[in-house]
């Protein structure tokens, strides 16, 4: 059994959009990487293919608490990050008790397992902005009331009241970042951010000729995945664990998103959009907008990049992707 260091991390849903950039950025820093999978029949590694020789995978699962145990056991990390969930929110409300077992009581089963192998570990928790669904007070800070609106915020919301029980309980160095939505090239085709950008190309190409969307009035708080995750590292470097809002401080709706994605690759998006109830959610979220002050004061924390760049970027690399496509198909 390795012994601890303060350069060895463990990711939990380090094949996802955030665990990759986390992974990379914590290379920079000179850590040994080490990843948690899932056993599966189909391994799905594109996002961190790159970086593959330079991390450790790890099978294990949320739901299997002598798993995670073992494994704090076997590598004694000095950091672990806890991104996995079931991520989706609307399949929440189709798997609500598969959703509260990964995404809430999973958390309880990491911590537990600090607990058990080594309480000196440090310990992140992905917290999200859908915890406080029905908004109480805009801006939203790490003090506002939550209200989750769908099974996903429940879940997320257990998860967080979790670590900061095991914070007070155990003296655990156990975070929660209450991260509003981050978006990036990686972000899977299920999200409104990259149904729109990938719709983009498609259409651009040739290759579609509409793009149905649900509320274009949803107002999201959207920042890049690659600043969010530095947030992520910097509140396990503190003197002191605390939990923090962690978001760009400007709103924009689905209507302004289209807006730009379709402007980046020179189209009217009034042409090809349509608003279609079928994606209205049982319960909407219609306004989140955080206040990052707490996290940009202490953290020293800033998102480097725009909305506007943040959209475009993800135009541009669904645009090469399916110039690869069509490339590939035809050679």
């Amino acid at each position: 059994m390795p012994e601890a260091t303060p350069r060895r991390a463990l990711i939990t849903g380090i094949t996802g959009q955030d665990g990759s950039y986390l992974a990379e950025l914590l290379l920079e820093k000179g850590y040994e990487v080490y990843g948690i999978v899932r056993r599966a029949s189909t391994e799905t590694f594109e996002r961190i293919t790159h970086i593959k020789d330079k991390i450790r995978l790890l099978q294990a699962d949320l739901t299997d608490q002598v798993s995670l145990i073992e494994i704090l056991h076997d590598i004694r990390p000095r950091e672990i990050y806890n991104l996995a969930a079931m991520s989706f929110v609307p399949t929440s409300w189709k798997q609500p008790i598969l959703t509260g077992d990964v995404t809430a009581l999973g958390v309880t089963r990491v911590l537990e397992a600090i607990r058990v192998v080594d309480k000196s570990i440090r310990f992140y928790q992905a917290s999200s902005s859908e915890m406080f669904g029905h908004v109480q007070e805009t801006p939203q800070t790490e003090k506002t009331p939550f209200y989750p609106r769908s099974p996903y915020g429940v879940a997320k919301l257990y998860g967080h009241w979790i670590t900061v029980n095991y914070r007070e309980s155990y003296n655990i160095f156990a975070v929660s970042g209450i991260l509003f939505n981050h978006e990036s090239p990686r972000r899977g085709l299920e999200f409104v951010t990259r149904k729109v950008t990938h719709g983009v190309a498609r259409i651009k190409h040739g290759l579609q000729n509409e793009l149905r969307l649900g509320n274009l009035e949803a107002k999201r708080d959207w920042g890049f995945a690659k600043d969010y995750v530095r947030a992520m590292w910097l509140m396990l470097q503190q003197d002191a664990p605390d939990d923090y809002v962690v978001s760009s401080d400007r709103t924009h709706t689905v209507r302004d998103m289209c807006e730009v994605a379709f402007g980046r690759v020179g189209l009217d998006w009034k042409k090809y959009v349509i608003e279609d109830p079928e994606f209205y959610r049982p319960a909407e979220v219609h306004l989140l907008l955080g206040n990052s002050a707490k996290a940009r004061a202490k953290l020293g924390w800033t998102p480097e990049t725009s909305f506007e760049q943040l959209i475009e970027l993800m135009v541009d690399a669904d645009m090469e992707r399916i110039a690869r496509q069509i490339k590939n198909e035809r050679a």
